[in-house]
């Protein structure tokens, strides 16, 4: 869903790189809770930046920097192009459009809890990024019994072995295809462990079309099914992979943290279902709350 806010947008380039300043008041959107809410790997908050915050990181194979300073907003990297209009590519991958107020609203509407009001106004400002669904899947696999640091790392580790060098001594993450060709031994060099296996068979799958990202469609049961058939991916990575990469906003991932809230600020018999069609945005903000307010980052 989309929003109509006023906006202005003005280019200027320095030391080779193009940025967009976009002033857009209304819209909410809070870069630092978005890239540092554990839906992303390849981020990082960008140290001395001049900016209020700065997070640049690697998406869709291109190098790319989010700034803020209140209603302005700055993209810095490919954002401009005479043939194509770029800008609109990163403004829809991180939401600035998406109508927040609307899906704020629904949420609440759906419960009186007031743990869950909170989430809502701790979490205010999040986006869910449109991330590629091939390095969502295989992010989130990776993601298993880990921490966030360590996800990093073998993110970054396999990006360099097998992914395209992109400038600047980054890479885009690996296709499929990289993937499946440097086989389970391959990629257990890396110190993937036991996720290893269930990598080679994700990559095996999509190279040889037996798991058609692109074209996966349907309820978010039937692409969950349809994710599970891959070895190691259980309800937890499926969800994740299609609320984060597939535009699922219903997928509620249940790890030992969402357990922790439910179990905490809930009653008996809850039911994710029970928050509408954007309960995967109130997990996330229920995750920001209990994990983030309170300082307990992986």
């Amino acid at each position: 869903m989309k929003g109509i806010f006023y906006r202005s947008v003005e280019y200027s380039e320095k030391d080779g790189v193009t940025c967009a300043e976009i002033y857009q008041p209304g819209c909410r959107f809070s870069v630092a809770k978005t890239f540092d809410c554990g839906q992303c790997f390849r981020f990082d908050r960008v140290e001395n930046s001049r900016h209020e915050a700065e997070y640049a990181g690697v998406a869709f194979g291109k190098y790319v920097s989010f700034a803020q300073d209140g209603d302005r907003y700055y993209i810095y990297g490919d954002v401009y192009g005479e043939k194509e209009d770029k800008l609109s590519f990163w403004l829809d991958y991180i939401g600035l459009d998406d109508e927040y107020d609307h899906i704020n609203r629904d949420i609440l509407s759906r419960s009186d809890n007031p743990a869950l009001a909170a989430a809502v106004s701790c979490g205010d400002g999040i986006h869910i990024l449109k991330q590629d669904r091939w390095e969502t899947v295989c992010s989130f696999i990776i993601s298993q019994n880990n921490n966030i640091p360590r996800i990093k790392k073998i993110i970054a580790a396999l990006s360099e072995r097998y992914g395209e060098p992109i400038g600047g001594g980054h890479y885009a993450f690996p296709t499929a295809k990289a993937l499946n060709e440097a086989g389970e031994s391959g990629l257990a060099a890396l110190k993937t462990g036991f996720r290893a296996k269930y990598i080679a068979d994700a990559a095996a799958r999509v190279s040889d079309g037996r798991l058609d990202l692109d074209s996966l469609c349907g309820s978010t049961t039937e692409c969950e099914k349809k994710l599970s058939e891959v070895k190691g991916i259980g309800p937890k990575v499926a969800l994740c992979s299609l609320l984060f990469g597939f535009g699922h906003y219903d997928a509620f991932p249940v790890d030992v943290w969402i357990r922790r809230v439910t179990e905490k600020y809930f009653p008996v018999g809850f039911k994710p279902e029970d928050l509408g069609p954007y309960a995967g945005i109130a997990q996330q903000y229920l995750f920001y709350y209990e994990r983030y307010l309170k300082g307990e980052n992986a």
